[in-house]
This record gives C-alpha cells, structure tokens and sequence, in this order.
C-alpha cells in the first residue's frame, strides 16, 4: 500500500498498464474477456497500488488484505494487476490461457500466486468472503478482506444470502466492490434481471454503501479511503459504474463485448490507442 501526498498520477499510469497487460494477455490467445479488464483497471490499480496491504515476494504473509476474484471470467484483469504489482513476472503473460500455464482462462488459486479462490461459478465470492472476514476477526487479525465481483453475480440468491450474514456479524473489515457494467452473456444485465435501486436494496441489508464513476480514478479513490476509515461497525459496499472496454473506444462501442474476439491486427491498434494516451511518466 502507498501513501504520497498525491497518489494519483501513479494510479494513473498504474491503470494504463495494467490496460495494456490484458490487451496483451488477450493477443496470446486472440480472444478473452479484455472488456472487463479494461473497465475495470482503475478499481484494481487503486487496490493493488494504494489500498491493500501485500508483500509481493510472499503472496501468503498472513498479514494481507486478501483480494477475492468472485468473478473469475475477470481474471485477465486480476493478472494484469498481480504483475504490475509484482506478485506474478511479466515473463509469464506470454503463457495465458496455455496449457499448464499459471495463468488459465479463468481465475484458480491452485494455479496461482496471489489468488485467493477458484472464481468462475458466480455468487461464491462474498460468501467465502464473509467467512475469512469473521476468521481474521477470531484471529484478532486487522487486515481486510475485499470482494470483487459482477453486477451479474447480484443475480444469486446466495450474494444477498452473505450479504444478509456479513451484517449480523457486524464485518467492518469486509469490503465489496461490485462492477456495474450492464453487461453479462445473456443480455444487459438490468434487463436479465433488474437490480435497481441497487444502493438503497444494500443499504436495507445493513451495509455503508458507497456508489461511484468506476473509470474516475479519483472517485474510486476517494471510496476506498472512505470505505477502509469508516468507523461505523458495518460491512462496506462499493458499486462502480464502468464502461467495458474503457480506453479502447472501437471497443466501448461495441454493443456485445463480455467476450472478445478481433481480428489479429485489432490488438496491435488497441495498444496504439492505449499507448497514445499514456500519462506522462508512464512505462509501456
């Protein structure tokens, strides 16, 4: 965790190129849920360069903040982010999605280093999350547990079910970030299954709800501070509003983009676009 006096030219660049990693990841193999990654970048470069607590040389320091991918179709993007904090080598992202890879097509924390659940089967994270959290909280351990997950995953009884626990037991050390980008593979998500009014619903479940611009660094900024120096003894949710496909804009356009796949010299122009926009500073 980082603490300049302004973090957020780092985060800046810190967003770029954990952009530019997925875009890679995703020329590997031609195709990929890069769509996600890039909108959701400047949540996980607030997360893993300011907000939580690691060791990057020992990914299991049983002081962490753990950092639980609910949503492991997102894991191109969680990657992005374990190399550009250190966690994981660059090297390795010219194996993703290969066969023995450390790096499958969806997230599995038998594979690799850093991830904490096997995400994939939506609506799992916040219930494992509610567990650690009481765990650290038997253990008298101050770290947080985060839960990043879908708007998708609001579809599943057992979210709310969590949800519901996570109150009862008074869980201020367990944040959830939650990716409101209308999209899953059966349509928009508000019109697979409507989800509005999403704050007041998890403020009645007992929770400090925080509702923001996902893709405005200083907002998502602002919330994670917020969320971890709340003093209220509650679990704290954050729901982002994120644009898929965010610093491509051939991409933000398309209407279906949960799963991507272009035309090999595409990837090359989304590095170009992402790369002519770089802030200063920033290393490609």
């Amino acid at each position: 965790m980082t603490s300049p006096s302004d973090p957020l030219p780092g985060l800046r660049q810190c967003a770029y190129r954990i952009r530019r990693l997925a875009v890679r990841m995703g020329e590997v193999q031609g195709q990929g849920y890069v769509g996600q990654a890039l909108g959701w970048a400047d949540v996980l470069a607030v997360a893993y360069g300011h907000a939580m607590n690691f060791r990057p040389t020992d990914p299991e320091w049983e002081g962490r903040d753990r950092f639980l991918l609910s949503h492991g179709h997102y894991a191109i993007a969680h990657y992005a982010a374990l190399i550009e904090a250190g966690i994981i080598p660059e090297s390795e992202l010219e194996t993703y999605g290969s066969d023995d890879s450390r790096l499958p097509m969806s997230g599995m924390a038998s594979y690799t280093p850093g991830m904490e659940i096997s995400g994939g089967s939506l609506g799992q994270g916040l219930v494992i999350g509610v567990g650690m959290a009481l765990g650290l909280k038997h253990k008298k351990n101050p770290a947080f547990v985060y839960n990043s997950m879908s708007d998708g995953e609001l579809d599943e009884g057992s979210t709310w079910e969590a949800a519901m626990a996570a109150a009862h037991h008074r869980l201020d050390n367990l944040i959830c970030l939650v990716d409101i980008n209308n999209q899953q593979a059966d349509g928009p998500s508000s019109q697979v299954l409507g989800f509005e009014p999403l704050a007041d619903k998890w403020a009645a479940f007992g929770w400090h709800v925080q509702r923001v611009t996902g893709n405005d660094l200083a907002a998502v900024l602002a919330a994670f501070d917020a969320s971890r120096a709340l003093a209220d003894p509650k679990p704290r949710v954050i729901l982002f509003d994120t644009l898929m496909g965010k610093g491509v804009p051939f991409l933000e356009q398309r209407e279906k983009n949960h799963f991507i796949r272009v035309d090999p010299p595409e990837w090359q122009q989304a590095l170009d676009i992402l790369d002519a926009s770089q802030p200063e500073g920033a290393r490609t």
